[in-house]
């Protein structure tokens, strides 16, 4: 059986408080997400289903977007649903990918995929690069360029950030971390990096005089073993979730840490150039507008960035 989906409500409503439970009306708009396979990107893709909208579902292989377009429909049968194959980790291939989308109009792009690497050796893409840097953050980069013509005018590019990023610095002269490669430093570099290219990107925006925004929202502390099931894509183990019960304190599962994505593609309230999280001190709860960290906002840095990436993956901005 079926679980019914979030009452769907009138844009034209958007004056009242934020309900995470009864989404807004998004027929006849479409959106892609990035890693909507798996993960916060699946329960970001299941919950923009819930409003009526065109979902692309972008992954690296057909069989495991197939998988989650399935567990979508359980819940929502109506679901309009297509997948796109995508692999961040090859830029050679985005163009094929972009191409395959077709004559599509794209009301929102959300930033989503990545990889989080725990354990040394330092790993690298297809192209050379170091694999979170690579994957999380030049990849997105050269797919944004790409998509740029897919766009609608007031279009909304969504960039999931992360906590980890509050508390690293960039690197400039060495984003590849071919001199001290720390896993867990690497990735929260690359979600800066990430946040940096979506604030400067939101700037450059502005100042083309185009409509379209560009937002980072992130999911707090989301955690599997406080995620519920979804068949073939989530266990959700009971014995998981019971030792996962003490981290809810804090911390939630990925189906909330969407919210803040959800919200910053849906709400019309929501501006270009804004940082949105989980309520309880950027952790957990309903989503809110936080005020970006200093070093968000460094505009000589994300120049440096901007340049660097446009060279790494010869794009041309």
């Amino acid at each position: 059986m079926s679980a019914p989906a979030p009452s769907p409500v009138p844009a034209s409503a958007s004056g009242r408080a934020w309900d995470v439970h009864r989404l807004p009306s998004a027929e006849g708009r479409t959106f892609l997400v990035t890693g909507g396979n798996a993960g916060i990107g699946y329960f970001v893709a299941e919950q923009l289903a819930a409003t009526g909208a065109d979902v692309v579902v972008a992954g690296r292989t057909a069989a495991r977007a197939e998988a989650a377009m399935a567990a979508i429909r359980i819940r929502y049968p109506a679901a309009r649903l297509r997948h796109c194959l995508l692999d961040l980790a090859d830029l050679a291939t985005l163009e094929r990918s972009v191409r395959e989308l077709g004559p599509v109009r794209l009301d929102a792009v959300v930033l989503n995929a990545g990889v989080a690497l725990d354990d040394p050796p330092r790993r690298e893409t297809a192209d050379g690069h170091e694999a979170m840097f690579g994957t999380n953050h030049l990849g997105h980069f050269a797919l944004t360029h790409r998509l740029a013509p897919l766009l609608a005018p007031a279009a909304r590019v969504v960039t999931v950030g992360s906590f980890a990023a509050r508390s690293e610095r960039l690197d400039l002269d060495d984003l590849q971390s071919l001199r001290d490669y720390r896993p867990k430093r690497a990735y929260g570099r690359s979600k800066l990096a990430q946040t940096l290219f979506a604030l400067e990107l939101d700037r450059r925006l502005r100042a083309a005089g185009s409509g379209v925004r560009s937002v980072v929202a992130h999911p707090g502390g989301a955690l599997d073993s406080l995620t519920p099931a979804r068949p073939g894509v989530h266990g959700g183990a009971a014995g998981r979730r019971l030792l996962g019960a003490p981290a809810g304190l804090v911390l939630q599962g990925k189906e909330a840490g969407a919210w803040p994505m959800v919200r910053a593609v849906l709400d019309p309230a929501v501006r270009g150039g804004q940082v949105w999280g989980p309520r309880v001190f950027g952790l957990r709860g309903e989503p809110k507008l936080e005020r970006p960290q200093a070093h968000y906002t460094d505009r000589a840095t994300a120049a440096r960035l901007w340049a660097a990436s446009a060279r790494l993956t010869g794009v041309d901005a």
